[in-house]
């Protein structure tokens, strides 16, 4: 960790496009508005409150699934790509939510699951009316069992979820599921598969979406011997380079598939997007998904997860820039999405906690208003990174993981194949405030809410935030604002000094310092401050807080 004054710079890269320094908001549709009062978001619901995301000052947005499914895992298992499901509305509220998305500056990311589909999924219910072999079959991965009589599953591979990662059909063949035993692995090896995904990209292209987040990214390809894995069963696939990868993960034969679908989507006007969503660690593999013929993006989940420290948060920081640098590909940052425990909570808990999979009653609490201080402070300083950045729903209200869920209510799949151990993604899931005093907060016209909302949501409403200064919504517009006008997205990041408790940094003509430390951190004299997460104390900056000032 230097102490001094350093010259390093760290550029976005020689990429170009609206893609490279982008504010994307994920839109979770099921609890970010409901439209007709069943408790459930939709499609409808999103378009009524796209001026929020405008006003906002975000260049994009990203919707989770909203196809056709049973609901296994929250739409992640899709049963017709080509459509929408009832429980959100139909193909034509879609294709308004698009338009009106355009018409408002927005531009659209849809989502697509490639690794696995619905067990409902007409492909996967003529599999297992076909026999054992069939061309039906060889779509997914199909396998006979070990021991007597093939009782036993084909390997050791455990399910993300929790349990066998395997399960066993009528005829005594076993087929391989990742995750939910209802979300069945498809075989990429199969080149009727790789022509379905083509086809569905064209699908929503010729509709007008910008592009697409591709789930599990790194998981399309499985090491051809189907190896036992002894490792803890980890979706990252650890921190050396060259270190032996689970053999369902990372497999370099994904960069095949999305050279071809780059190539896809390079032919069509509007630069439209390749978004991954791959667990992989460390940032030189990540970085392979964003060359130049592959993707556009890879979110960085080892930022994400790094601790709230000073020399973690510049090892990172550093090592994601010179990571994607070397590919000419800008860094995507992000802190919060549907999968993981909101920032706002996670900070506050004590560093060095490892990241919960969800927090419900008899856990460790978060410090509510510690972990606010903490997140605030790490999105103004992620804001001003160069390259693009992601925001989860409701962050811009500072709002927290629901860490109070009665346990009858969880719906993640998670809490019960883990047997009750985790807790599950519900807690970040739970329908967001716009009003505070209407029902269900503004999210639909009735009380319904698929999940229960915490009273504390009244708080956190957007009428009680909109115009308030301090407030953190006001606190994202005008960093938001900040970041465009100086185009802190597309510059250039230079070390001005960094140590055990103070980051600080230049970038598009402003400066940056965050203070991990206990003392307050004095500024430049003359310093002209621009937005900073928290009040400062005599020109001094208190522990926790981020400032952008000019010197």
């Amino acid at each position: 960790m230097n102490t001094n004054t350093t010259q390093q710079e760290t550029a976005g890269g020689p990429a170009t496009g609206w893609w490279t320094e982008a504010v994307i908001y994920q839109v979770y549709p099921r609890s970010f508005a409901d439209s007709n009062g069943d408790g459930v978001g939709d499609l409808p619901g999103i378009t009524a409150r796209l001026g929020h995301l405008a006003e906002l000052g975000v260049d994009a947005l990203w919707l989770s699934p909203f196809y056709p499914s049973p609901q296994a895992d929250a739409g992640y298992d899709v049963a017709d790509y080509r459509d929408v499901d009832p429980l959100f509305g139909t193909l034509a509220d879609a294709d308004a939510m698009i338009a009106e998305a355009k018409a408002r500056g927005l531009r659209v990311i849809v989502d697509l699951v490639p690794n696995h589909t619905s067990s409902a999924h007409r492909w996967f219910q003529a599999a297992l009316a076909a026999e054992p072999g069939s061309p039906e079959r060889q779509r997914y991965v199909f396998r006979d069992g070990r021991g007597p009589q093939g009782a036993e599953p084909p390997n050791d591979w455990q399910s993300v979820f929790g349990g066998p990662a395997w399960t066993r059909v009528p005829d005594g063949q076993w087929y391989l599921h990742l995750f939910d035993p209802g979300q069945p692995d498809l075989n990429w090896d199969n080149p009727e598969v790789r022509a379905e995904f083509l086809d569905i990209l064209r699908f929503w292209l010729d509709r007008g979406v910008d592009g697409f987040r591709v789930d599990v990214a790194h998981g399309l390809i499985k090491q051809a011997d189907l190896a036992n894995w002894q490792e803890p069963q980890e979706i990252l696939s650890g921190p050396e380079v060259d270190k032996p990868r689970p053999p369902m993960w990372d497999q370099d034969g994904v960069h095949d598939i999305y050279r071809e679908w780059r190539a896809l989507l390079d032919s069509y006007a509007g630069e439209r997007i390749l978004v991954a969503e791959a667990w992989v660690e460390p940032a030189e593999r990540l970085a392979r998904y964003v060359r130049p013929d592959e993707m556009h993006q890879a979110f960085n989940f080892e930022y994400l997860l790094a601790a709230w420290t000073a020399p973690a948060q510049y090892a990172v920081i550093t090592r994601s820039l010179e990571a994607t640098d070397s590919v000419g590909a800008p860094t995507t940052w992000v802190l919060s999405n549907h999968d993981v425990v909101r920032h706002a909570s996670r900070l506050g808990l004590p560093i060095g906690t490892p990241r919960p999979n969800g927090i419900g009653i008899g856990d460790p609490q978060p410090d509510a208003a510690l972990g606010l201080r903490r997140a605030r402070a790490a999105t103004l300083l992620m804001l001003a990174l160069p390259g693009s950045a992601y925001l989860y729903q409701g962050e811009e209200l500072g709002l927290p993981e629901h860490t109070t869920l009665p346990d009858e209510v969880r719906q993640d799949p998670t809490w019960e194949r883990s047997q009750h151990t985790e807790r599950g993604r519900d807690g970040c899931r739970v329908p967001i405030p716009w009003e505070a005093d209407t029902p269900s907060y503004g999210f639909g016209p009735t009380d319904a809410s698929w999940l229960p909302q915490p009273p504390i949501w009244a708080e956190y409403a957007l009428d009680r935030q909109r115009g308030v200064p301090g407030s953190t919504y006001e606190l994202y517009r005008t960093a938001l604002r900040l970041r465009r006008e100086h185009q802190l997205g597309a510059g250039a990041l230079r070390w001005l000094s960094s140590g055990d408790e103070v980051l600080n940094f230049s970038n598009g003509g402003l400066a940056v310092l965050t203070n991990f430390g206990a003392a307050p951190v004095p500024l430049p004299a003359g310093a002209e401050v621009l937005v900073t997460s928290a009040p400062l104390e005599d020109a001094a900056v208190p522990t926790d807080v981020t400032v952008w000032y000019r010197a």
